[in-house]
């Protein structure tokens, strides 16, 4: 899976800058859902408006960001049909230590997209 071209214009700025405020969050909770046997590939849905995907992690105004986080797993996305090659996706998915999955829901676009975390320091 690639990043989409449409990303790089439209979204990858404010996904970018809010991304830098909540990496740590988003890493510690996917570190939870592996740690605890949930699932080996969490994934965070994130939007501007309300969406029916998972938990409500983040909200836009808690900490002034421009998107909602959300969590869930690739078993919701498998049942709801948004993944339909579950095999190819597990294949794709990159290294949850290192990379965020997010996936971006807006009006006209929703896309899978791999950010890396920051390196700690």
């Amino acid at each position: 899976m690639q990043n989409d071209p449409e990303l790089n214009g439209k979204y990858l700025g404010s996904i970018t800058k809010d991304f830098v405020v909540v990496a740590d969050t988003l890493k510690e909770a996917s570190y939870q859902v592996r740690k605890r046997g949930f699932s080996d590939f969490p994934i965070f849905p994130i939007s501007q408006t309300d969406i029916p995907i998972g938990q409500l992690l983040i909200g836009r105004n808690e900490l002034s960001t421009e998107w909602n986080y959300h969590i869930t797993y690739l078993d919701e996305f498998v049942q709801r049909k948004l993944v339909e090659d579950e095999d190819a996706f597990k294949q794709a998915y990159k290294n949850p230590d290192e990379f965020c999955c997010l996936f971006v829901v807006d009006q006209t676009f929703t896309n899978f997209l791999f950010v890396p975390f920051p390196e700690d320091e």
